[in-house]
């Protein structure tokens, strides 16, 4: 059985220990991840499929009474988001699965949409949080809201649109409990105020990735010469550049997936987690509060091989591959 979501293959031993064989369903068709221990956890859905739910609700409900709607996920999944709207004006709560350290589980989205001669306008509102400064991404002043969840926002507004037939339609979007969850957050340290991202480059919500640290040495052991990876993107690239190897998603569990590794291992990914593992004092003395600030300064390339080679010395089993949004390697372990 393989995880559709990751391309993780779980073992047999796992599906046999199976202590609900009518919820292994859910974790065929990727709602859910299947343990070693045969527990079987439900994946939340993220807060960009919590606000496309909302969007498009609140365009629906422009026609009448709502209750659900239908999200196509960008990992490709087909969802059916619970919702409450009525007269263009929608409510939907973020799941969060078996994530009980999920901050933002709960959090209502509120979206309020009214016809438009043509076209869609998204107007973010309060409790989403916006940049507070330039980065290579980003503009200071624009929404938190990034570019996997924003097109599915889009995409779900315009399904609406046609369903309802309208020719456009403006969709005004916000958290009420956004700026306090913010609090909760990291977006202070990546230069985010005002309210908490909308984010998402699945749709879908890991049960494990910050709290069930058993189920991310459960995969790496299983593997042997396996691929760890920090995320969504490189979980792509690394599953296209390395068919052959088991590419196990460790988050920012990469001390403890190294521990359970055998063999090999290729540690890949975007620059951000891994390089501040690898040397955590990597920005400091830059004027830099990020490594993907830093990455656009003429100092980062120095200081990523420096810190790869030392790394490299105190774990000569550990190849560090570091690409770009892109999939192109800009970084490598000598």
């Amino acid at each position: 059985m393989r995880d559709p979501i990751t391309g993780f293959d779980y073992p047999e031993t796992w599906v046999k220990k199976c202590k609900s064989p009518g919820l292994l369903f859910l974790a065929e068709e990727g709602f859910a991840v299947l343990t070693a221990s045969g527990t079987v956890l439900r994946r939340g859905y993220t807060t960009g499929t919590t606000a496309a739910a909302a969007c498009k609700a609140a365009v629906l409900s422009l026609s009448g009474v709502v209750t659900s709607v239908p999200i196509h996920l960008p990992c490709g999944l087909k969802v059916e988001v619970p919702v409450s709207a009525l007269s263009g004006s929608a409510s939907c709560k973020k799941f969060a699965g078996d994530y009980p350290d999920d901050v933002t589980a709960g959090c209502e989205f509120i979206a309020k949409a009214s016809p438009l001669p043509e076209g869609i306008t998204l107007v973010p509102g309060p409790g989403i949080g916006r940049f507070s400064r330039d980065t290579p991404r980003f503009r200071k002043g624009e929404p938190a809201i990034t570019p996997a969840p924003l097109n599915c926002i889009l995409t779900s507004i315009q399904e609406a649109i046609d369903q309802t037939g309208l020719s456009g339609a403006r969709v005004d979007l916000h958290i009420p409990r956004g700026t306090k969850l913010a609090k909760k957050t990291l977006n202070l340290r990546v230069g985010v105020e005002g309210g908490i991202s909308v984010l998402g480059t699945t749709g879908l919500v890991e049960p494990w990735d910050d709290h069930l640290e058993e189920s991310i040495r459960e995969r790496v052991s299983a593997a042997c010469n396996a691929v760890l990876t920090t995320g969504r993107i490189g979980l792509r690239y690394a599953r296209l550049l390395y068919p052959d190897r088991e590419v196990v998603l460790v988050g920012g569990k990469i001390g403890e997936a190294l521990d359970a590794a055998k063999g090999d291992v290729i540690l890949f990914g975007l620059p951000g987690l891994i390089l501040r593992y690898i040397n955590p004092q990597i920005l400091d003395g830059t004027g830099h509060i990020t490594v993907e600030e830093f990455a656009g300064s003429p100092a980062f390339r120095p200081a990523m091989l420096s810190s790869l080679a030392v790394f490299k010395k105190g774990y000569p089993n550990v190849r560090v591959i570091i690409v770009n949004r892109n999939g192109a390697i800009i970084g490598e372990s000598p």
